[in-house]
C-alpha cells in the first residue's frame, strides 16, 4: 500500500515527466523507477506509467495544435499506425513475464538513455537537413517508420520521442516546430491505444495513476508550451517560423 509520501514522490515524478516528454521525450525515465522504488512490481508499473502519463501527452498536444494545421492529411495517414504499432506493443509487454521484463529493464533504460544523449545530435541533424530542402517522395513512406517505431513505444516508450524526431525528419519536409508538433500527437495516439489496451490487463495500479495522471497534465502543458516556443527561431527580437 502506498503512503502519503509514496503519493508526492510519484506525482512530482509524473509533473517532470510530462514536460519532459513534451520537450524531447524519455519521461517514462524518471517516473518508472520511481514506481518501482514505491513497490510497484516492473510489469505493473510500466503499464500504470503508460496510462497515467497519457493526460501529460494530450496537455503537449493541445499546446502544440497551432503547429498542427495543415497536417490533416498526415495525421490521417500516420495515426492509424501509430495506434496499430502501440497495441501491438502493450500485447508484446504482456508477453513478455514479469522476471523476463525485469532482466530486460536495464538494457531498455540504456537504449532510453543513448536515445536521450544522442538527441541534440538528431536535433542538429534535422536543422541541417531542413536548411538544405532535401526533396524527395518519402512522406508517404511516414506511416511505416513511425508504425515500427510505435511499437517500441507501446512497449516501454522511453525515448519515444527522439526516435519519432528522426523517423519524421528522414521522411517529411517541414519546419522544425510543425515536426514536433507531429511527434507529440504520434506519442498520443500510440500511448492511448496502448492505454486503453492496458485497461483490461488488470495490472493497472488505480491507487497511483490519477496521482500522476494530474501531475502529467500539468507537466505535459507546461512542456508543450515551452516547446512550441523554444522550436521557433529568434531574430532581431521578432519569432520568426521556419519553412
Amino acid at each position: 500500500m502506498l503512503s502519503g509520501f509514496d503519493f508526492l514522490l510519484i506525482g512530482f515524478a509524473a509533473l517532470a515527466a510530462g514536460a519532459v516528454n513534451a520537450l524531447a521525450g524519455g519521461g517514462t525515465l524518471i517516473t518508472f523507477p520511481m514506481l518501482t522504488a514505491v513497490g510497484i512490481p516492473a510489469v505493473a508499473a510500466n503499464i500504470t506509467n503508460t496510462v497515467a502519463l497519457c493526460p501529460g501527452y494530450f496537455g503537449g498536444t493541445l499546446a502544440q495544435r497551432n503547429d498542427l494545421r495543415g497536417q490533416k492529411n498526415r495525421l490521417w495517414l500516420i495515426l492509424p499506425a501509430s495506434i496499430v504499432g502501440g497495441v501491438l506493443g502493450g500485447f508484446l509487454l504482456l508477453q513478455t513475464g514479469e522476471k523476463l521484463f525485469k532482466d530486460l529493464v536495464p538494457y531498455l533504460i540504456l537504449l532510453a538513455s543513448g536515445l536521450l544523449a544522442i538527441q541534440d545530435s538528431i536535433r542538429a541533424w534535422l536543422m541541417r537537413r531542413l536548411s538544405e530542402h532535401h526533396q524527395g517522395n518519402l512522406e508517404k513512406w511516414s506511416w511505416l517508420i513511425t508504425g515500427l517505431s510505435s511499437i517500441y513505444g507501446g512497449y516501454f516508450g522511453a525515448g519515444l520521442g527522439v526516435i519519432l524526431m528522426a523517423a519524421l525528419g528522414l521522411t517529411i519536409e517541414d519546419s522544425l516546430t510543425r515536426l514536433n508538433a507531429l511527434k507529440q500527437s504520434i506519442s498520443l495516439a500510440t500511448n492511448v491505444a496502448t492505454a486503453i489496451f492496458f485497461l483490461f490487463s488488470g495490472q493497472v495500479v488505480w491507487s497511483a495513476a490519477p496521482v500522476m495522471a494530474v501531475g502529467a497534465l500539468i507537466g505535459g502543458t507546461l512542456g508543450g508550451k515551452l516547446a512550441a516556443e523554444s522550436n521557433r527561431p529568434h531574430c532581431g527580437g521578432r519569432w520568426l517560423r521556419s519553412v
